[in-house]
């Protein structure tokens, strides 16, 4: 028996790296799954693991950020598993400049898909919620929903060749405390996990070619240089990088129902860093 037995969880971008790792524990704790991400391919190989492991997913593939993306995430929920319970808004990737050389796409793009995209998402599943919520207190019962958005420590102190993903990540502080003041009346705890450095492709070290992931028939550079993450993790207490695992289990305090009266708050997962 897990905590989430019962439950149905969206997670956006978890095909690979952090989101992967948050699907594969909250299906741990038995929730049934709604994998995403860009391609189908490692969509289904997540959903895969999932099944092997006794549990039950769904893939909805395809760019967060499309305009119908939201609708379609939260129907494949609601008519696949029969219910919405746990919203992970995790999809994102980062397309660095300083402000000077920052082009309207590139910042447009970064607020498209940490800013818009869970906007769509929660609004979609809106109507879901209020309607489960209402049957649920017409029943005598009191049932617990969450969200949790995805933010960074780019998006609470800043970070230099980031403004456009730091802003982004800021605003999603301010929507998850105004969707918390919104959604108490449906018994919906809205937080977010703010990550330091974790581990993960988008975060690689840089070797002699820089390596680059394909979004929709942009290539987009990602890595970071070997010396500055020397330094980034020497300002950590904890001494080193995050896992994706690690990160995922923070997610997952906002998802258990020992957080039943936690809302509207902001943790950081960045092991110990306080810039």
């Amino acid at each position: 028996m897990g905590k989430l037995d019962g439950k149905v969880a969206l997670v956006s971008g978890s095909g690979r790296g952090i989101g992967r790792s948050i699907a594969l524990k909250l299906a741990s704790e038995g929730a049934k799954v709604v994998i995403n991400d860009l391609d189908e391919a490692p969509a289904e190989a997540v959903a895969a693991e999932i099944r092997a492991m006794g549990g039950e997913a769904l893939i909805c593939a395809g760019n967060v950020a499309a305009e119908d993306f939201g609708t379609r995430f939260v129907n494949t929920a609601v008519e696949g598993f029969g219910g919405l319970d746990i919203i992970v808004n995790n999809a994102g990737y980062t397309w660095d400049s300083t402000i000077q050389k920052m082009t309207d796409e590139q910042f447009q793009a970064m607020i498209d898909v940490h800013l818009t995209a869970p906007f769509r998402i929660l609004r979609a599943a809106a109507e879901p919620i209020r309607i489960f919520s209402k049957r649920e207190a017409q029943e005598g019962r009191e049932v617990f929903r969450k969200v949790v958005n995805i933010s960074s420590i780019a998006g609470l102190y800043g970070n230099a060749g980031q403004v456009s993903y730091s802003s982004a990540k800021a605003a999603l502080v301010g929507m998850t405390r105004t969707l918390c003041k919104e959604w108490g009346r449906y018994k919906v705890n809205v937080n977010c996990v703010a990550f330091g450095l974790i581990a993960t492709r988008l975060t690689q070290a840089i070797e002699k070619e820089q390596a680059t992931i394909d979004v929709e028939g942009r290539e987009i550079k990602v890595g970071v240089q070997h010396q500055l993450l020397d330094t980034m993790a020497q300002l950590i207490p904890l001494g080193r990088a995050g896992t994706p695992d690690e990160a995922a289990d923070a997610v997952y305090l906002f998802c258990a129902p020992e957080s039943n009266y936690v809302s509207g708050q902001v943790l950081v997962c960045g092991g110990g860093i306080l810039l």
